[in-house]
This record gives structure tokens, C-alpha cells and sequence, in this order.
């Protein structure tokens, strides 16, 4: 199993099989710190969540169902 990178501000996923831009599925891993505040008949609400880790474990493009198919490519106008 391989990660992949997430986007950033310059660079957006693509589908190397079918060229997908827009459509996909991701499976993530997170360890994460919540708050939680249970009011009195015990309904639960997280009022603050701290991210320490998240990993994308794999990305399948909605549009040709291929599995670990994607790269990164420039968005239009990010000039790289």
C-alpha cells in the first residue's frame, strides 16, 4: 500500500487511467483529540477536534473505479 500526497494550493489529483479531475473516494487514517461535551440527557458534542496524524491510505477514482491510479498535477493559474 502506497500513500498518496494530498493536493495543495498549486497542485490538484488526476486520474492517470481516464484523466478524472473533480470525482473521487478517499480512505483516510486519522488519530485524532476530541472535546466532547454531553449535555444532561447525554447527547454527545464534540465541540473541538485536534488532528495529530491523518494518512490518505488510497484514492479510487469515481468515474473508471481505478485504485492508486493518481498523480498530482499544477491547478490552472498556480504559475508552476
Amino acid at each position: 500500500m502506497t500513500t498518496v500526497p494530498m493536493p495543495t494550493e498549486t497542485t490538484r489529483w488526476r486520474c492517470t487511467l481516464c484523466g478524472n479531475l473533480t470525482r473521487f473516494d478517499v480512505t483516510r487514517s486519522s488519530k485524532v483529540v476530541e472535546y466532547v461535551h454531553l449535555d444532561l440527557a447525554g447527547e454527545p458534542k464534540v465541540e473541538e477536534r485536534d488532528v495529530v496524524s491523518e494518512t490518505i491510505e488510497s484514492v479510487r477514482c469515481r468515474w473508471c473505479n481505478a485504485v492508486d491510479q493518481i498523480e498530482l498535477v499544477d491547478r490552472p493559474g498556480s504559475g508552476s
